[in-house]
């Protein structure tokens, strides 16, 4: 019996290690994006955002989805792409860009086009061109974020002698 605990006690740990892992790049994205949340517009959406009037679990809720391409490309790239050569190093290049695309130009699209038609109106100044120069910034700095630690992978694995 106490063997079969501690088999049971191995797999919770091992899988909450794997969420640990998960969330730590979302976390950590969440924590360096924070001072864009100085502008009045980003809290609103954050507010608007489920849950409503809420504003840190709707913030962390949206960084962790922000992170959720780079991880996918991540283990797309070593769960499908042959590591021999630069292979790896490539893919977490066109990782980090393709997560940069989707962060810079699709969040904030979203943000202002989507979101108000789905009936969540967040910003008080009328989604102007302020409000798009804010969001893309915030996009980019997201995708800078974002993309630091696959870029260092790829450094990495594109050495001679890889990984």
């Amino acid at each position: 019996m106490v063997l079969g605990l501690a088999s049971v006690a191995g797999e919770v740990a091992g899988w909450l290690f794997t969420l640990a892992l998960s969330l730590f790049p979302g976390l950590v994205a969440a924590a360096l994006w924070a001072p864009f949340l100085i502008a009045t517009r980003f809290r609103a959406l954050f507010v608007a955002l489920p849950p409503a009037g809420r504003l840190a679990p709707s913030y962390v809720g949206v960084a962790l989805g922000l992170s959720v391409p780079y991880l996918a490309g991540l283990l797309l790239t070593v769960g499908f792409v042959d590591s021999v050569g630069a292979a790896w190093s490539d893919a977490l290049v066109e990782t980090a860009l393709a997560g940069g695309v989707l962060t810079a130009v699709a969040a904030p699209t979203v943000a202002v086009l989507a979101l108000p038609r789905l009936g969540v109106d967040w910003d008080p100044t009328g989604y102007g061109p302020g409000t798009w120069a804010l969001l893309v910034a915030a996009g980019i700095w997201y995708a800078i974020i974002a993309a630091v630690p696959l870029f260092a992978l790829a450094v990495v694995f594109g050495l001679p002698g890889g990984y």
